[in-house]
């Protein structure tokens, strides 16, 4: 490849000297203006010393699945087709993309952003991965329905409040990997088979070699092998995400039996965690496959033990310094903190239609579980839906969790959602009410208000407190309206198919 790259030469003779950096919202379909010259280089330092062939561009659908297209490297460096990319994009058909556009308005655009660069580990062709933003080709502009946009809109809209410059997220995702998993669903037969190795049930498994230690359920948090077969699985899966650039702090079994785990990343800022986040569940699951064995973000699979979650953990910070932190405060809480908690207390019910956004997730929210379904906070309370962690006293480690969220929800949008809730209750100044350091699931006398019990509820509650989603213009009515659709066919294709339990409770009264 010359010194120069196709893009660099393009835009010297053009004598044009776009910005490295620009508005998220200014950036449009056709203009040279916010393009970072600087990253696209990297990216083409990136394909000559991996030698890579393809160009692989990400851009995820309402719903928080991973899409791709790829070209070869000659398209990336044939001068006008390199410059057309980063400025016109790549059309693709947006009506095939699950809420997106309408069959007569299909084309769609997509731009890659050159500061996402990475190389695929798993392709076995040298591959470097770029995700995508998405543009209307007919008004030039970034698509409302592109959640990476609305998480790029929330962050600026935080800017605009004047209430910090920075949110830092930190997700603790986890996940089952599995030996087998099979199901199907039709007219005559509906079922689902799961098997682990480690699964409790496989203790008095007689049909072969068994060499026990199989983990009990509710008693796979921290035990070692042989007890934990998933140490060296985590562990490739730990050095491949460190190959993605992604920080990884610690990975553990979980509670459950059959092989739940964690991995938990270092916390960064709001869009670039959600990209991390699909990276994250990308190569967790392509590892599990190399290795025979499947990955699920499925937040219940197993019915009688624990499910998996999503714990979110939040700060806002003015640079430097974290706003959360007051070491006068309740549990070295800021005045703003408890504000940003009581936002996210009035708005759970609300929010839990992009954190927990499947039916299935509300199998999980349950009481017993360790699934936070009370909406009270306090501090080292696991049993509250909002946890003041209490490990450090470093002023920068202050920060909230918010536990009741699962993977399966969109990133973009979950986060997003979140840091709205969290601003409106700052801005308005709702006080969470008191703390609350017991064990909410024993106390039943308390009458604590908790999260929705369906997903049904949870659509209802955002049809009816969604005003504060809409400030700043961060989320619109347009994908507000899909995303219920697409939540309302989800609630419509279990409710209206027999279920398994069913047939063993009504099948021979």
């Amino acid at each position: 490849m010359p010194t120069v790259s196709p893009v660099t030469e393009v835009v010297s003779k053009k004598s044009v000297s776009p910005a490295p950096h620009s508005h998220p919202t200014s950036r449009r379909q056709g203009s040279m203006e916010g393009i970072n010259i600087e990253a696209i280089e990297n990216v083409y330092s990136m394909m000559e010393r991996n030698n890579v062939e393809i160009i692989d561009m990400r851009f995820v659908d309402l719903f928080g699945l991973w899409q791709h297209i790829s070209i070869t490297r000659s398209q990336m460096e044939y001068k006008d087709l390199a410059l057309s990319l980063w400025v016109d994009g790549l059309g693709f058909d947006g009506s095939s993309i699950r809420g997106f556009q309408k069959i007569h308005e299909s084309d769609m655009v997509i731009i890659p952003d050159p500061t996402t660069a990475f190389i695929d580990p798993i392709s076995n062709i040298s591959t470097v991965v770029l995700n995508c933003d998405i543009f209307d080709p007919s008004t030039k502009m970034p698509y409302s329905k592109d959640s990476r946009f609305v998480a790029k809109k929330a962050e600026e809209y935080l800017k605009s409040t004047g209430i910090a410059t920075t949110s830092y997220w930190g997700p603790e995702a986890e996940f089952f990997i599995f030996d087998h998993a099979s199901f199907d669903q039709n007219i005559h037969e509906g079922y689902y088979h799961l098997d682990s190795e480690e699964g409790a049930w496989n203790a008095g498994d007689n049909t072969k070699q068994n060499l026990a230690y199989k983990t009990h359920g509710k008693a796979g948090y921290f035990p070692c092998a042989p007890h934990d077969t998933l140490q060296d699985l985590r562990g490739e899966i730990v050095l491949t995400l460190q190959k993605c650039g992604i920080n990884v702090e610690v990975h553990h079994h979980e509670v459950a039996t059959a092989g739940q785990c964690e991995i938990d990343m270092k916390f960064t800022t709001l869009t670039s965690m959600a990209d991390k986040l699909l990276i994250y569940k990308y190569i967790v699951k392509n590892v599990a496959r190399k290795n025979g064995k499947v990955a699920t973000f499925m937040p219940k699979p197993l019915y009688g033990d624990n499910g998996s979650g999503m714990h979110i953990h939040q700060s806002l910070w003015n640079d430097v310094k974290n706003l959360f932190h007051d070491a006068d405060g309740y549990a070295g809480l800021s005045q703003m903190a408890k504000w940003y908690i009581g936002g996210l207390l009035k708005h759970a019910h609300a929010l839990m239609a992009f954190c927990a956004p499947t039916t299935n997730s509300y199998r999980r929210l349950t009481p017993g579980y360790e699934a936070p379904v009370n909406l009270v906070y306090g501090m080292r309370n696991r049993s509250a839906a909002c946890r003041i962690p209490m490990i450090s006293e470093n002023p920068k480690a202050k920060r909230i969790e918010f536990r009741p969220p699962d993977p399966m929800c969109n990133p973009y949008l979950a986060f997003s959602a979140l840091l709205m809730a969290g601003l409106d209750g700052i801005i308005n100044k709702i006080e969470p009410g008191d703390p609350i350091e017991i064990n909410t699931y024993i106390d039943n006398e308390l009458s604590l208000p908790t999260v929705p019990s369906s997903l049904d509820q949870s659509l209802a509650a955002l049809k009816a407190d969604y005003k504060f989603l809409l400030q700043g213009d961060v989320f619109t009515e347009d994908l507000l309206v899909s995303y219920m659709e697409k939540l309302e066919d989800d609630i419509n294709n279990v409710r209206l198919r027999p279920h398994p339990a069913e047939f063993m409770m009504y099948f021979d009264m």
